[in-house]
């Protein structure tokens, strides 16, 4: 995301804008999203501090607790189009405080609710979409109550349609070098899934570049936890903790070391005593919030490093028979004939008190999260790549991937390429598209037209078109490094209001390491 300042004008008490210098700054008529820090905005009745913590930029504005109050950006268009605004604001208070957002004079949206975030170190997001005309254009937030405004930290302009792939660029080897640059393997994160999704997302480009920094790289940060004598300081009580073995096993495929193998066993072994919901769907974990419980999320963590344990250790047949059969499980449980989409989860007892978000009948969750999709595509797509010809489920995989691609195609936005963050309510004003499920679902589209799964026509122009909107995300930095935008943070089970307020990060492990297992997918195939 580009960040570009506007000249700071600070207003006190009703001083009319008009009086107030700004530096307009121009959106292409193919714009990817474009960051206006709001302390450099034009400011009415309030001012500018940066005493609550996660911030963007040099601080923040703190409407004044007057109605009337308000913040003004200038934002010239080459041409017209739609647009969606993106606020970030914090609101520590339990009270709502709405803003109006008026275009050139016109309201564009009235009483835009701007909820309590929990703390005013809470950080969130509002979407709402508006129509600019070319030349420049006036977008005020206007508080409408009392209690005047929440902090607002920055708006976010993001253009009706996505420029066209960047030429001339690695993007995925730049991804991976900017990444490195930023975190040595200490500073890489703990054993996580967003670290061990990444690396194999570095192991991919090392792949095809060779590059002689990454694997050392990831071995360095594997044998931060895996011991000399292939012990681990972990339980594997959870599948989202499964997912760093293919880290261990593409270092026992590179190196050969035995303590990668050893390390890799213990998962194995710790799936043979691992609890079942009662058709023999793995928990996504084995604590109390979550028994019972199936989540679309957990077939990535666990079932690509199983297949290719199969592969590249041993037990092949346990490995294709049992990757299988959880596929089929959590796709009957979790598929929404009405959408063409899967649920975020499904819980075997939708009374149990752990499962709060359960319908009553169906066990299903609420809604479909882009990225929960995503990954079950991912996984589905990794273990076909091993699945033996024969194999009596793969028709079924196959199956499975032609329902949810056909799902993709129909939820994809047409404006920018990628999808809504909810994937299917994309006409709310308030979702927005979320860059590492885009990520995941041009990978899977791309690579089920490869292999024969689904027909080119239409599919590989979704998967162009998703490519573009991704790389609209990206851009470089003054520091030269790479920035992928609107990355949404770990998430849970919820509602519809709960995936919309998610925190949205620049260049967060969940993103990086999507975009990278799209781009060398991209890259090969065009």
């Amino acid at each position: 995301m580009t960040t570009r300042k506007l000249a700071r004008a600070l207003l006190a008490g009703a001083v009319a804008a008009a009086s107030a210098a700004t530096l307009a700054v121009v959106v292409p008529a193919h714009a990817a999203a474009t960051l206006y820090e709001a302390e450099s905005a034009t400011v009415a009745r309030g001012t500018i501090d940066a005493d609550h913590a996660g911030f963007t930029g040099s601080g923040f504005v703190n409407y004044d607790n007057v109605s009337g109050s308000y913040v003004e950006f200038t934002v010239t268009a080459a041409a017209a189009q739609n647009a969606t605004l993106t606020f970030r604001y914090a609101n520590g208070t339990s009270a709502n405080r709405p803003l109006t957002v008026t275009v050139n004079g016109t309201a564009a949206a009235s009483d835009v609710a701007f909820a309590g975030t929990g703390s005013w170190t809470t950080w969130q997001t509002k979407n709402v979409t508006v129509s600019l005309a070319a030349g420049d254009n006036t977008i005020r937030a206007t508080a409408t109550t009392a209690n005047g405004g929440p902090n607002l930290d920055s708006l976010s302009v993001d253009g009706a349609t996505s420029e066209p792939p960047p030429t001339g660029t690695d993007w995925s080897s730049a991804v991976v070098a900017s990444t490195m640059a930023r975190e040595t393997p200490a500073q890489f994160g703990g054993w996580g899934y967003i670290q061990a999704l990444t690396l194999w997302g570095f192991y991919l480009n090392y792949q095809r570049t060779h590059d002689p920094k990454i694997m050392p790289y990831i071995r360095a940060w594997a044998d931060r936890f895996v011991k000399a004598d292939g012990s681990m300081d972990q339980s594997f009580g959870n599948l989202d903790s499964m997912q760093g073995g293919n880290i261990l096993l593409l270092l026992y495929r590179e190196t050969g070391v035995a303590k990668y193998r050893t390390a890799a066993q213990k998962i194995r072994d710790r799936l043979k005593t691992y609890p079942r919901t009662s058709d023999g769907g793995w928990w996504h974990s084995t604590s109390a919030s979550r028994r019972n419980q199936l989540w679309g999320d957990g077939v990535f963590m666990v079932l690509p490093q199983l297949i290719r344990y199969g592969q590249w250790v041993g037990d092949k047949q346990y490995t294709y028979d049992e990757a299988t059969r959880q596929l089929t499980t959590y796709f009957g449980h979790l598929r929404d004939d009405s959408t063409g989409l899967l649920r975020h989860a499904w819980a075997q007892d939708p009374n149990d008190s752990a499962a709060t978000w359960a319908d009553k009948k169906t066990g299903q969750a609420p809604e479909s999260w882009c990225r929960a999709s995503g990954w079950f595509g991912m996984a589905t797509i990794e273990v076909l790549e091993y699945l033996p010809a024969d194999h009596p489920q793969r028709q079924a995989l196959i199956d499975i991937i032609r329902f949810m691609t056909a799902g993709y195609a129909k939820w994809q936005d047409p404006a920018t390429g990628r999808w809504f963050q909810v994937v299917d309510k994309g006409d709310r004003s308030d979702n927005w598209t979320e860059t590492s499920c885009s990520s995941m679902y041009t990978y899977t589209i791309s690579r089920a037209v490869e292999r024969g799964y689904i027909p080119a026509a239409p599919y590989l122009d979704v998967a162009k078109k998703g490519y573009a909107g991704v790389l609209a995300k990206v851009t470089k930095g003054s520091d030269g490094r790479t920035n992928i935008a609107d990355i949404t943070e770990g998430t849970n089970v919820g509602d519809y209001g709960y995936y919309i307020g998610r925190r949205r990060i620049t260049n967060d492990k969940h993103g990086l390491g999507a975009f990278l297992i799209m781009a060398e997918q991209m890259q090969r195939v065009s």
